[in-house]
């Protein structure tokens, strides 16, 4: 952040930024992460790795998504935004793939899952699955506990 009666740079709380910038008190430095430049390479990992890749941020979505709300001062805010939202997208798309492989039972050797690790995934992504997920393993759940009942009625008759 940076302005007032003289220029200098200060490191405040995100709230506290937007509150002074909302009043014209300030500046808002970007972050470096938030960088057109960084924000393409980091989309062009993303797409080159079947793994989630280390976030530009823990909170790169949210904290993006309010600078870019709140500050006239980012340049090139729409191909930021668009980068950012990219990101998320292709990050998105490899959460429902894992989903989806670990539901379908699938480790590509044609054996049963016992575990799934995903790593370097944030807290609003794992968010944005939990309902679907828990849900989606209640089920599962069931579906296996009702096709033991059954392979045990099949083995008692006979």
């Amino acid at each position: 952040m940076g302005g007032g009666a003289w220029p200098f740079l200060v490191d405040v709380p995100l709230w506290l930024a937007i509150n002074l910038r909302q009043r014209q008190k300030c500046r808002i430095i970007t972050p470096e992460w938030l960088d057109v430049d960084k924000l393409k390479d980091k989309k062009a990992e993303e797409i080159e790795s079947n793994l989630f890749t280390k976030p530009l941020h823990p909170h790169y979505m949210e904290i993006s998504n309010i600078i870019l709300g709140n500050s006239r001062d980012i340049q090139n805010a729409d191909e930021v935004r668009t980068l950012v939202k990219d990101i998320w997208d292709i990050r998105a798309a490899k959460l429902r793939k894992s989903v989806n492989k670990m539901i379908n039972h699938d480790a590509g050797d044609g054996q049963l899952l016992a575990h799934v690790e995903i790593s370097n995934i944030t807290v609003l992504e794992i968010n944005t699955m939990r309902k679907f997920f828990t849900a989606s393993l209640d089920h599962l759940h069931n579906l296996r506990n009702h096709a033991e009942i059954c392979l045990r009625d099949l083995d008692k008759q006979s």
